[in-house]
């Protein structure tokens, strides 16, 4: 998610080992169990809240430093489950451009360094909807890191975006890709995923790589991912990169989750592979007055950008508009 700041929930937690995790670390400041196999399952019965041994909420509006219209609830209305072995994250229109949505993050409880992190989830349809399935390195943004496995846009409803935000490359800049499934990323349940080693974090959809990052891929920046993350799930509404129409979505829109699992290790092989960065595609120079379709590549200054919403190009460069426009690759 894109943002200026973040509220960290730092509660200390006291936990049983149930549910089928292992505790290997208590030792970060939010003395939250860090963990190398764990899943939510999300079999609860209808109308239940999520398992508080594993989720805090964020609640209130505010814009989220995003422009957000949403205010985040911890009502079961917002938040619960369906009684079918799904989380469901319902925004809900309250009033005319008024919404009442759900956030929640496992920050103080549950966090992971490293190791296989997946979710299956099918995303609400609509424009002006902005779900997202990702993590935060504390509450320090961006400097202690932020990884978004999965984001989806309803304005551009066929795209998922991965992405990386760090000091020095956040908002509109941050490292990242995108995967375009030729249909509403919407219309069925998707798993998304990252494979997280020291050095190295592989993006995927339904196990189908579409993007890696390594150091390399911050510009001469610094690489914050070598420390404990929190899990977060939510359904935003318009802001700075939902944008959309949300006055026209219908009066509920539920993204349902069917788990969230996280395997393998908390130290990860040492070196990437070789050759680990996938060169952006070649296009063309970025030209004013152009039309271009989403998925387009331009290079300007050096840099290379794939194009996030049809338009028409401005008669100058258009970021600081590229948190809409232009995904920097």
């Amino acid at each position: 998610m894109r943002k200026s700041r973040f509220l960290v929930a730092a509660a200390a937690v006291l936990m049983t080992v149930t549910g089928g995790f292992v505790v290997t670390s208590r030792s970060d400041k939010a003395e939250a169990a860090l963990v190398t196999n764990w899943s939510d399952e999300f079999n609860g019965a209808a109308g239940q809240t999520v398992n508080g041994a594993f989720w805090n909420f964020n609640t209130g509006g505010g814009g989220w430093g995003n422009n957000e219209l949403q205010v985040y609830t911890n009502s079961t209305n917002n938040v619960s489950m369906d009684g079918q072995g799904n989380l469901v994250i319902n925004a809900r229109k309250t009033g005319t451009n008024s919404w009442t949505s759900g956030r929640i993050l496992s920050s103080g409880k549950i966090t992971v360094r490293y190791g296989h992190i997946e979710a299956r989830i099918q995303v609400p349809r609509g424009s002006g909807l902005w779900p997202a399935f990702w993590m935060l390195g504390g509450g320090n943004w961006p400097t202690d890191g932020e990884i978004d496995i999965m984001e989806n846009v309803g304005r551009d409803p066929n795209v998922v975006f991965g992405t990386l935000h760090g000091p020095g490359y956040s908002g509109g800049n941050g490292v990242g890709g995108s995967r375009n499934l030729g249909q509403p990323v919407g219309n069925a349940f998707h798993v998304f995923s990252i494979d997280w080693s020291p050095n190295l974090i592989i993006w995927k959809i339904d196990n189908s790589e579409y993007f890696r990052a390594t150091p390399a891929s911050v510009r001469g920046n610094r690489w914050v991912y070598d420390h404990e993350f929190f899990l977060i799930l939510n359904v935003a509404i318009g802001g700075n990169f939902g944008q959309g129409n949300p006055a026209a979505l219908p009066a509920q829109n539920r993204m349902l989750v069917d788990y969230v699992r996280v395997s393998g290790s908390n130290t990860g092989p040492t070196n990437p592979p070789t050759n680990p960065t996938n060169p952006p595609p070649a296009g063309g120079t970025w030209a004013a007055g152009t039309t271009y379709q989403v998925g387009a590549v331009v290079t300007y200054a050096g840099r290379s950008y794939r194009c996030r919403q049809a338009h028409t190009a401005i008669v100058s460069w258009e970021p600081p508009n590229a948190l809409a426009l232009w995904l920097p690759i």
